[in-house]
């Protein structure tokens, strides 16, 4: 048997809003470390090899926005 805490106030299901605020929450901070890691991955390379992978210098911030929120 499961037990569920959930309470009404006015007219909200709190544990059913609790529990999706957390989760998008969740989604949001996984994304933004994948947003970090790339962006300091890239910008820790040289010029020399950036163009090795057939990038500039500025294409960094769109490649880690991609790569972390899709297109």
């Amino acid at each position: 048997m499961t037990l569920s805490n959930t309470q009404t106030i006015a007219g909200l299901r709190v544990g059913g809003w609790l529990g999706g605020v957390l989760a998008r929450w969740t989604v949001a901070r996984k994304r933004r470390a994948v947003y970090l890691q790339t962006l300091n991955e890239l910008s820790a390379m040289s010029d020399r090899d950036l163009a090795d992978i057939n990038l500039c210098r500025f294409q960094i911030e769109d490649i880690a926005r991609e790569a972390a929120y899709g297109k």
